[in-house]
């Protein structure tokens, strides 16, 4: 059952998990659950028990209630709102639009 918790705890684990680099696949085994057990969980359809949710703070390396720390989460449509209100500033601004540019063509 879908409920806002869940919605919210799935991103918020989703999000940790993609900080780290892990895929589905080695979350999931190095807290000792199925791959689609984490993804009914990271979609909100599912719930871990304590027991999952101590080994998981421990493989992503914090602290059991920073796992519930919904309100840090910026989503990607957030940060790139944020990104594009930035290069409006500063898009009359010679050196500062050859620096992002810079930074851009290194990135991708």
């Amino acid at each position: 059952m879908k409920t806002e918790i869940n919605k919210k705890l799935g991103k918020r684990i989703q999000y940790l998990r993609l900080q780290r680099g892990l895929s589905q696949e080695k979350l999931a085994e190095a807290i000792d659950i199925a791959t689609t057990s984490l993804s009914y969980v990271e979609t909100g359809r599912g719930f871990m028990t304590l027991v999952t949710l101590e080994k998981l703070a421990k493989v992503l390396n914090v602290e059991l209630y920073e796992i519930f720390k919904f309100s840090s989460m910026t989503t990607n449509e957030e940060m790139y709102n944020y990104i594009i209100s930035k290069l409006d500033i500063i898009k009359n601004d010679d050196e500062k639009i050859k620096m992002v540019y810079n930074l851009f063509k290194n990135l991708l």
